[in-house]
């Protein structure tokens, strides 16, 4: 087991330009962020929930997430494009979890999709009756299938600062109809697609959240970020599981769910910072995404 890759590296060639809760941002030494056609996608071994960055690291997480964005990339080319220039022609120190990638100028909202019940979701529902904007039937509850999946996008908030979940109108309103009709149709292809490909692997998946932008050489909308990894999806079991209650599951859940629970003694809801996280969680995460990596590559994972 590495080291965790905790703070951002000095890499010859590349200067940071963002920090983000677990991705490091570079540009070639003496471009600009915001006009470069090519970046440097790093991603670190920070773990963050309930935005606040935890301590300590997991490790061999930031390899684990890039691993399985690139196959997840792969098997979503024929549906849209995506940022991924290459991962072999990375600086040493950074080898398996950096990727070089198109520079694009993203969209500023979180494209999520929902195929079950939970999560802010199920506070929305509960509260309104409809997520997004989609009335649905009454009745559900915590895992609960959705009638059909549903595009439920939200804001793109800073670091720090909380996602806010607005409805399909809202966005249109923000962005312009045509874009938002293109992002639900793509994000709910990605979907589909990787609903798919978990379920001949067992496995659930109960809703995820996508990043896209348009590229800077040709303005193709483009998938951008990560995809369909522990930290951006809740992947549950297959076998076994039980509507009515929160599922067992391969993502950082477990670690929301250690965090609220008695046993961390953290206040949510006051100011101070979550404590941190013992060797016993760090462990079980790891394991978890170590295997959420197995079940849908189908490879062996290989730490650093």
């Amino acid at each position: 087991m590495s080291t965790p890759l905790i703070e951002a590296p000095s890499l010859p060639g590349w200067t940071l330009a963002v920090t983000g809760k677990v991705r490091e941002l570079y540009v070639p030494s003496g471009q600009d962020v915001a006009t470069a056609q090519e970046v440097l996608v790093v991603a670190t071994d920070r773990i963050s929930a309930f935005d606040h960055a935890l301590q300590p690291g997991i490790p061999d997480k930031g390899r684990i997430l890039t691993g399985m964005s690139l196959f997840w990339f792969e098997q979503l080319a024929d549906l849209v494009p995506h940022h991924v220039l290459s991962a072999d022609d990375v600086p040493a120190q950074v080898a398996g979890r950096a990727l070089r990638c198109r520079g694009l100028d993203m969209v500023p909202l979180e494209c999520v999709v929902r195929g079950y019940l939970t999560g802010s979701g199920l506070v929305d529902y509960r509260r309104d009756g409809a997520v997004g904007g989609h009335v649905l039937p009454t009745g559900l509850t915590e895992a609960s299938l959705l009638p059909e999946p549903i595009f439920t996008p939200s804001t793109k908030a800073e670091q720090g600062e909380h996602d806010e979940n607005i409805t399909v109108a809202q966005a249109r309103e923000q962005l312009g109809g045509d874009l938002v009709d293109r992002l639900e149709e793509l994000t709910l292809a990605v979907y589909r697609r990787a609903r798919a490909i978990a379920e001949e692997r067992g496995l659930v998946l109960a809703d995820t959240k996508l990043e896209f932008g348009h590229s800077r050489t040709d303005g193709s909308l483009t998938l951008g970020d990560e995809v369909l990894t522990p930290d951006s999806s809740r992947f549950w079991f297959r076998e076994g599981l039980t509507e009515g209650r929160v599922q067992p599951s391969l993502d950082k859940q477990f670690v929301r769910n250690w965090l609220t629970s008695g046993a961390s003694g953290w206040d949510r809801e006051a100011d101070g910072p979550p404590p941190r996280l013992p060797e016993k969680v760090v462990d079980q995460t790891r394991a978890r995404y170590v295997e959420a990596f197995e079940r849908l590559t189908g490879r062996e994972f290989t730490a650093g």
